[in-house]
């Protein structure tokens, strides 16, 4: 199973006065069935369904639906980088619209600054999974889907280096003993490391094309 994430930008800010405090809320599509996206991934709609009916009565309606502030590097949520709770997960035609609450944790704070500067926000799902190539080229994704968190608060996705969240989604995940385990592929990096200056972007390359052959 891969590391398989998602980004997603237009989402809305909604702020709230309550008794003298403001919460913060996002509302946006977090999750997109049948449709190519920008990686080259489909999400059968009813594999995600499924996921996503599971994903709620696990964790929305346990209210343990947690995301982070950042793209994390692993399957597993980090409560010390919590900044929200996703409160609702529905669908809508092929699309699955979420809806988030800000919450007073450290990052959560941060999230409500870069919100009242104006910052642009996006979500990025988060989950593991096999894939299986169409003839047409397109990767679908398997009905061994298990989603992690419907959306994970990240900025700007033209910013982050698309080469390094590459790495991140090479690795290889495996269930042992009702935990998800990241199979070794430190040989990649090693292999950057070690690389001169001179010779990196073909070296890059290289692990780049190696990867794209495990998809």
């Amino acid at each position: 199973m891969k590391l398989i994430t998602e980004t997603l930008e237009n989402v809305e800010y909604i702020t709230e006065e309550v008794k003298g405090k403001t919460n913060y809320k996002i509302r946006g599509v977090f999750l997109q069935s049948e449709i190519k996206n920008r990686n080259g991934r489909v999400y059968p709609k009813e594999t995600l369904s499924n996921e996503v009916s599971r994903y709620n009565k696990e964790f929305v309606e346990q209210k343990r639906a947690f995301g982070e502030l950042g793209h994390p590097d692993g399957p597993t949520v980090n409560l010390e980088r919590v900044s929200h709770m996703i409160t609702k997960l529905y669908p809508d035609g092929n699309n699955f619209i979420g809806e988030a609450k800000i919450m007073d944790t450290p990052y959560g704070k941060i999230v409500k600054n870069l919100i009242d500067e104006g910052a642009k926000l996006g979500v990025s799902s988060r989950g593991m999974g096999s894939l299986e190539r169409s003839r047409g080229g397109e990767a679908r994704v398997g009905n061994d889907f298990y989603l992690a968190t419907a959306a994970d608060i990240v900025a700007d996705p033209s910013a982050p280096d698309a080469f390094v969240e590459g790495i991140m989604e090479g690795k290889e995940w495996v269930w042992e003993n009702g935990a998800l385990i990241e199979k070794d592929i430190e040989a990649w990096r090693m292999e950057i490391y070690k690389t001169k200056k001179r010779d990196l972007e073909e070296k890059k390359l290289k692990v780049f094309e190696s990867m794209l052959k495990k998809l």
